[in-house]
């Protein structure tokens, strides 16, 4: 493919990306793009709230496409995410077939087919028809060993259950893993995934995230949001702000019917703060004279 064709290509991506409320640089369009020809996941690190999460959402979106979403946790096991067993539908199995004559063996087969299988979000990303968007979210929440057991999903699509044997891709799902990290992530992990970190928006791409994302905002008071929010992410915060929580601002806003962001808005401006801002301490740190004068550089 020529350069100029490959340029086009990554344009009409982030044309459509915008379109379904995603603001793309070229870098993540290209990693997107590569993520689909080479069948490769796609690892997302960054902090938290600056729209790795929705990086699945909107693929899933533009492909018309399910989206299957993996959430890690701290003790996240294989059983959680793979499958687990429908046991009582099984017991009520083994007591019907009491009276049947057949053998051991082949009353177990009968016990372990997939019919008493209850699929969890991996097993049912590789068993559908169409291939769908499968989340891997906040990787570095769960242990090493889940991380490790994913690298057989990763490497070779296919999933072992000892009563059942290997089970392989009926279809690739499109793989997105997204990590805030808060641990590191292992070398064989990193070596089975593309890489795009994702970092807080900077003036112009917030503005347009906002516009696109609430086209009923005024443009001076979008402005207005984005530099106060720029400004609130430069102070020494425990939890800075992301995306998610511009446009959860943005709406309460709206909904207090504040129309300009200035020293005199301070005071409704503070009533709107549980949008923005979202620990204790950080609160403690937007006393109304903080705020207005916040607002007054807007």
């Amino acid at each position: 493919m020529s350069l100029g064709a490959r340029a086009r290509e990554l344009a009409a991506l982030q044309d459509d990306l915008r379109r379904a409320g995603y603001i793309a640089e070229p870098q993540l369009a290209a990693a997107l793009l590569l993520m689909r020809e080479l069948g490769r996941p796609l690892l997302l690190e960054g902090d938290a709230g600056v729209g790795k999460t929705e990086v699945a959402k909107v693929l899933a979106t533009l492909l018309a496409t399910r989206l299957i979403r993996l959430q890690c946790y701290e003790g996240l096991d294989a059983h959680s995410a793979l499958y687990e067993w429908n046991y009582q539908r099984q017991l009520l199995a083994i007591k019907l077939l009491e009276h049947d004559e057949r053998g051991i063996e082949q009353k177990e087969q009968d016990i372990f087919s997939e019919r008493y299988l209850l699929k969890r979000p991996l097993l049912e990303a590789i068993s559908g028809k169409q291939p769908a968007v499968l989340l891997i979210d906040e990787i570095d929440r769960a242990d090493e060993a889940f991380e490790a057991f994913l690298l057989e999903l990763l490497s070779d699509f296919q999933l072992s259950i000892p009563e059942l044997g290997t089970v392989r891709a009926t279809s690739r799902p499109l793989v997105v893993i997204t990590s805030n990290g808060t641990r590191e992530l292992s070398d064989a992990l990193r070596r089975r995934c593309l890489y795009q970190y994702i970092d807080y928006p900077d003036y112009e791409k917030e503005f347009a995230i906002v516009r696109a994302r609430a086209p009923e905002v005024a443009e001076a008071l979008a402005r207005q949001i984005v530099a106060f929010v720029q400004a609130v992410r430069r102070m020494d915060l425990r939890k800075r702000p992301g995306i998610a929580e511009t446009l959860d601002w943005t709406a309460a806003l709206l909904r207090l019917e504040v129309g300009v962001i200035d020293a005199a808005a301070a005071e409704r401006i503070l009533e709107t703060l549980s949008a923005l801002i979202k620990t204790r301490d950080d609160r403690a740190a937007f006393p109304r004279e903080v705020v207005a004068r916040l607002a007054a550089a807007c």
